[in-house]
């Protein structure tokens, strides 16, 4: 088989075809808009509910003032590494009012927060270690894993006395052992038992990292994220997420005590050779975490959409599974039908996302609702009857539907 014929033969490129030529292929939707709680696809106006722009600050007028003055001073690239040229002074001031925030002594701003993860797990286990991680954890936490060469363990999903049961298998063995799980699940909206988590991380004398990315701007004091939630912030050794979420830019970060930082500062090859994140991207990170600490408005916004959605979801039969959060997973359970749904919602001016295999399990194939903080009820009535009618349709839904409010 010439490489030509692998490329075209791969079963990837096949599934993709057959989706275009059914007219159900979901990705890469052209926007030609600012995403809010509307967005222009494919040149038609629709619903936005398919973001992570959970309080709204993308188009936030001092943000983006902030990312246009850094370009003016900056330019548009620091162009290098943090470890030799590519710190700036805003960089520090980040990282500074970032450590304050979450309650951690030290922290350190990434590119991505893909990299986060594949960066600070390789450096803090390697051979001879474990790494113990939840089945659900996001796929940036697997590659890290991956990369580090650690055994990888994995516990049942939010279940601390599964992760017990596999932390007493190898309590008597040698080497480092790391918890890794995500604060908010990206795929199914609930909150990790970080509480429960770290009492049975100090019982075995292992090191609990958490992965914030979907829980920072959403749950905690001001947004804190997961561990401010429980109320387990010195209790917890890494706090990790991203800016491309609720910190309206691009980039993440990873917080913890001295020492651990200033290792990961010497230790960590994502962070360590990769160019650091530009100074646009820097200051809207640093101007949205600014408004986040001072108006709490956005947040609590959010929340009361969050529960409205949730109620009127449940009232009319999705099946929602454990959802506590403004990410919502109306579950499908079958990998075809869900993109069938997903097209035919958007045709009615919805954009929900599809999530299949192998993003979640084939019998969990979802459509992933997700809230932000600038829509409004109406919004959501609209959108929720009319995912209840396709549902409705391919009969995933019986009986009659009632009309919200």
């Amino acid at each position: 088989m010439s490489k030509y014929d692998f490329v075209r033969n791969n079963n990837l490129i096949m599934q993709a075809r057959l989706l275009k030529e059914a007219d159900m292929y979901p990705y890469f939707k052209e926007i030609s808009s600012n995403q809010s709680d509307t967005s222009i696809i494919d040149g038609k106006e629709v619903l936005m509910f398919g973001s992570n722009n959970y309080l709204g600050l993308n188009n936030h007028p001092e943000v983006k003032e902030a990312s246009i003055q850094a370009i003016k001073k900056y330019g548009t690239s620091c162009t290098g590494s943090r470890f030799m040229n590519g710190t700036i002074d805003l960089h520090h001031k980040l990282e500074n009012e970032l450590a304050e925030w979450l309650g951690k002594e030290r922290t350190i701003v990434f590119p991505t927060g893909f990299q986060v993860n594949t960066g600070v797990i390789p450096a803090m286990v390697g051979k001879n270690d474990y790494i113990l991680i939840d089945e659900l954890d996001h796929a940036s936490i697997i590659d890290g894993c991956r990369m580090s060469m650690a055994q990888r363990i994995k516990y049942r999903h939010n279940s601390p006395m599964s992760l017990e049961q596999k932390l007493n298998h190898i309590s008597s063995k040698k080497g480092t052992k790391l918890i890794v799980t995500d604060g908010i699940f990206s795929m199914d909206g609930d909150i990790a038992r970080l509480d429960k988590i770290v009492e049975v991380a100090k019982k075995h004398d292992a090191f609990t990292f958490v992965d914030c990315a979907h829980a920072i701007g959403v749950i905690g004091n001001h947004g804190a994220g997961t561990s401010s939630h429980y109320g387990v912030t010195d209790e917890v050794d890494l706090i990790g997420g991203t800016f491309s979420k609720s910190l309206a830019s691009v980039g993440g970060f990873v917080a913890g005590s001295n020492d651990i930082i200033e290792y990961l500062n010497h230790a960590s090859r994502t962070y360590m050779f990769s160019a650091s994140l530009p100074p646009s991207s820097t200051a809207s990170a640093l101007a949205t975490l600014r408004v986040i600490r001072s108006d709490d408005s956005h947040r609590l916004r959010l929340w009361d959409n969050t529960l409205y959605a949730i109620r009127c979801m449940k009232e009319i039969g999705f099946d929602i599974g454990m959802a506590e959060t403004p990410i919502i997973p109306i579950y499908v359970r079958d990998s075809v039908l869900t993109f069938q749904i997903a097209r035919d919602i958007l045709k009615r001016g919805i954009y929900v996302n599809p999530v299949v295999a192998p993003g979640v399990k084939e019998n969990d194939a979802l459509l992933r609702f997700s809230l932000t903080a600038v829509h409004t009820k109406e919004q959501i009535d609209f959108a929720i009857e009319n995912i209840a009618a396709v549902l409705k349709e391919h009969n995933i839904l019986k009986g009659e539907l009632c009309q919200l409010r």
